[in-house]
């Protein structure tokens, strides 16, 4: 799994997942309990996670759809 990408906005994150689902590309939101619980201080950003073999198509994806706020391209620990 790697993350694509952290925010703290729920509609970035719900666009996110609609438009991986789109081309096929499954997606997990991570740490978004975590983040509902802590309320609305908006200090948990829940991480838009895609398996390893999809990244590159996903990344790409979401640069020609004109988000440009994504995780940095890191290798997965």
């Amino acid at each position: 799994m790697r993350e694509l990408l952290r925010t703290t906005d729920p509609v970035t994150i719900s666009w996110a997942v609609a438009m991986l689902a789109a081309e096929d590309i499954e997606s997990f939101v991570f740490d978004r309990h975590t983040s509902l619980i802590e309320g609305s201080v908006m200090a948990i950003a829940q991480r838009v996670m895609v398996a390893d073999e999809d990244y590159s198509r996903a990344r790409r994806l979401m640069r020609e759809c004109g988000f440009a706020s994504l995780s940095p391209d890191r290798a997965p620990w």
